[in-house]
C-alpha cells in the first residue's frame, strides 16, 4: 500500500496534487474518544483505494490544501459513519461537501436481515477483509501523539476499502431500487454537511 504521512508542507501538497482529481476520496479520522466537544481530533485519513495519506493533526499538523479537498463538491468524500467524522471534523473548522456514508448505505440493504453494519464486519461481507481494531485501544488522552508505522496502518487499513465498498453498495442499491431511500437517509441526517446530491 502506497502511503504517504503528510507532515512538511511539501508533502502535504504532493498530497493534494495526488488526490485533487479523483472522483471519491476514501476519508476517516482517529480522536481521542466519541465526543467531539471534549475529544481531541489526532488525524484525517484520505486515500482514493491506491494512494494512502495521513494527516497527524496530533503532532501539531493542519491539513493545509487537503482542506480543499473536503470543501470540493465534485469529489465524493466516503465516510462510515460519516457523523462521527463530521463532528470531529466540524468542531476543528473543517467543513465537508458531497458525503457519501457507506454505514447509512449498509443499512439500507440490510435492514430486516439482523446483519451488523459495523465497518469490520461489513468489509468482511463484501472483499473478506478481517480487520485487526487491537491499536484502536492506544488512541486515548495519555496517547502521547506520535505515529508509528502500526498506528499509521492500522489508521489508513479501514480507509483504503472505502471507494471500492461505496462502488459495490452503489451497484447494489441500485440493483435493489433503494438509491432513492439511500439519498433520502442521507440528507435527513447530513443536510447542513451535504452541498449537493452528488453520491454517484
Amino acid at each position: 500500500m502506497d502511503i504517504l504521512v503528510a507532515r512538511t508542507d511539501a508533502e502535504l501538497d504532493l498530497a493534494y496534487e495526488s488526490l485533487r482529481g479523483a472522483v471519491a476520496l476514501g476519508c476517516d479520522t482517529e480522536t481521542s474518544g466519541f465526543n467531539s466537544r471534549v475529544g481531541k481530533l489526532f488525524s484525517v485519513q484520505f486515500s482514493d483505494g491506491e494512494f494512502n495519506v495521513l494527516v497527524p493533526i496530533s503532532e501539531g499538523i493542519a491539513l493545509g490544501p487537503l482542506a480543499d479537498i473536503l470543501t470540493d463538491a465534485a469529489i465524493v468524500k466516503i465516510f462510515h459513519n460519516a457523523k462521527f467524522d463530521l463532528e470531529f471534523l466540524t468542531d476543528s473548522n473543517y467543513a465537508v461537501a458531497n458525503v457519501f456514508d457507506t454505514m447509512i448505505a449498509e443499512k439500507v440493504l440490510t435492514r430486516g436481515a439482523g446483519q451488523s453494519s459495523s465497518l469490520a464486519e461489513t468489509l468482511y461481507r463484501y472483499f473478506a477483509v478481517d480487520l485487526d481494531k487491537s491499536q484502536r485501544a492506544k488512541f486515548n488522552r495519555k496517547w502521547d501523539g506520535i505515529w508509528t508505522d502500526e498506528l499509521v496502518d492500522y489508521a489508513l487499513s479501514d480507509v483504503i476499502h472505502l471507494p471500492r465498498l461505496m462502488a459495490e453498495q452503489n451497484a447494489w442499491l441500485e440493483k435493489l431500487g433503494l438509491t432513492g431511500e439511500f439519498e433520502e437517509q442521507l440528507e435527513k441526517i447530513f443536510l447542513p454537511a451535504n452541498n449537493a446530491n452528488q453520491h454517484e
